[in-house]
């Protein structure tokens, strides 16, 4: 017999409703889908998209400026990088401090990054566009690594000590 019309017919809805009527859900039982929750945030998935955007448009900023293209999106982008690149890398060196008062560090610790790198290039003649964008990426990059690095060592002493 096909099994599709061995369920039409009525033995096979009634098998279906003993099932229903031995669900531990209808003696107030929750089901393994009553038990998963999502308590994050209702804003909190927009995060990684707006870090992953800030992080595509600093990019696109060097890249621009580094390449010496003339475009109208190079200013602006060159300018957000030089403030999102040495800011990223302060905040994260920061990791221990309050979460109001770290942003506002990093932004200061940014500019000033920014100011002493024109300065020092304006002072040896060495000042160009290109030079001061590859001179921000690097310091941030050097200020970046050992913060990553001591994230890394700490969680893997963490799981380490959980074994």
């Amino acid at each position: 017999m096909d099994p599709f019309v061995h369920f039409l017919r009525l033995d096979g809805i009634r098998r279906l409703r003993d099932i229903e009527a031995r669900h531990p859900a209808l003696r107030g039982a929750k089901t393994p889908m009553h038990t998963i929750t999502d308590k994050r945030p209702a804003g909190g998935d927009s995060l990684p998209v707006i870090a992953g955007a800030a992080v595509g448009l600093a990019a696109i900023g060097a890249a621009l400026a580094l390449a010496d293209v003339h475009s109208p999106l190079r200013a602006p982008f060159t300018l957000f990088f030089l403030l999102a690149a040495p800011a990223l890398a302060i905040g994260s060196a920061l990791r221990g401090l309050d979460a109001l008062i770290r942003p506002v560090l990093a932004v200061a610790g940014a500019l000033a990054l920014d100011l002493l790198v024109a300065q020092a290039m304006l002072a040896l003649r060495l000042w160009s566009a290109r030079g001061g964008v590859a001179a921000v990426g690097c310091l941030s990059l050097l200020i970046l690594v050992p913060a990553l690095l001591t994230r890394l060592t700490r969680r893997r002493r963490m799981t380490h000590s959980q074994e």
